[in-house]
């Protein structure tokens, strides 16, 4: 007899990888992606009280991949109004144990007071300053000192180069088989008109660095199984796990 928790999961598997084939449903997700981002679509929700700039499918990816991990530290580029940081270090506070570090190169004071005062602020520590600054890595490897598994999140600036400096400099702190994650790979795929008003677009984002690095860097690969899984998501091809 099989087990059915291991028929569950196997099932699950093949149909996600016949998904990820099917060009008809990549394709009607990819008009809803592009509808969706036109309508300020990301900008709808909420993790315990606090804005969370993501898609749900991105947020269900993250608790899956940190339920896996189960890394003591998890170290994000890019604060906002700090909804990421507090799920975040909500998942780590049901597993019992783990850190977030949140770098920002401009904390604004308002969001700052109402992440120091949420009940999940005991797992979360700040540093302002510039994601990219030498300064700010030392501090970041002074506080990941002793951690066995660390994830990495990237998610500031958008521009190519700005990405592929942060890749450079925070690569090395993820474990093996823990992820490094590239947030808004998405804007490659997406026509040029959509974000004439900020210095990144088609040709020069996210996406554009992980392809740099992962010719560069073998210890990489992208997570496709994610990709197939979620369609809609702002980071395709931006779930990098560490495989050496």
């Amino acid at each position: 007899m099989k087990d059915p928790i291991a028929e569950f999961k196997e099932e699950r598997i093949n149909r996600i990888e016949k998904q990820g084939n099917d060009d008809g449903i990549k394709k009607s997700s990819s008009k809803l992606m592009l509808d969706s981002i036109n309508t300020g679509y990301s900008y709808n929700f909420s993790w315990m009280g606090r804005p969370v700039i993501q898609y749900p499918q991105d947020i269900v990816a993250m608790q899956e991949i940190i339920w896996d991990v189960k890394p003591d530290l998890i170290i994000e580029t890019g604060i906002a109004h700090g909804g990421s940081l507090i799920m975040y270090a909500s998942f780590l506070e049901l597993i019992g144990h783990g850190e977030v570090l949140g770098i920002d190169i401009d904390i604004r004071e308002h969001n700052k007071k109402e992440i120091e005062k949420h009940p999940m602020s005991k797992r979360i520590t700040m540093i302002q300053g510039s994601s990219i600054d030498r300064d700010i890595v030392s501090r970041v490897k002074e506080f990941a000192q002793g951690k066995s598994k660390v994830m990495v999140v990237l998610d500031s600036n958008h521009t190519h180069d700005h990405v592929k400096q942060e890749l450079d400099l925070y690569f090395d702190f993820v474990t093996k088989d823990s992820y490094l994650v590239v947030f808004d790979t998405v804007v490659e795929d997406l026509p040029n008109d959509v974000y004439v008003d900020r210095p990144w677009g088609k040709g020069d984002n996210p996406k554009t660095a992980v392809w740099e690095f992962l010719k560069e860097n073998n210890d990489f690969e992208i997570d496709k199984s994610i990709d197939n899984k979620l369609l809609i998501s702002v980071a395709p091809e931006g779930y990098l796990k560490r495989i050496s």
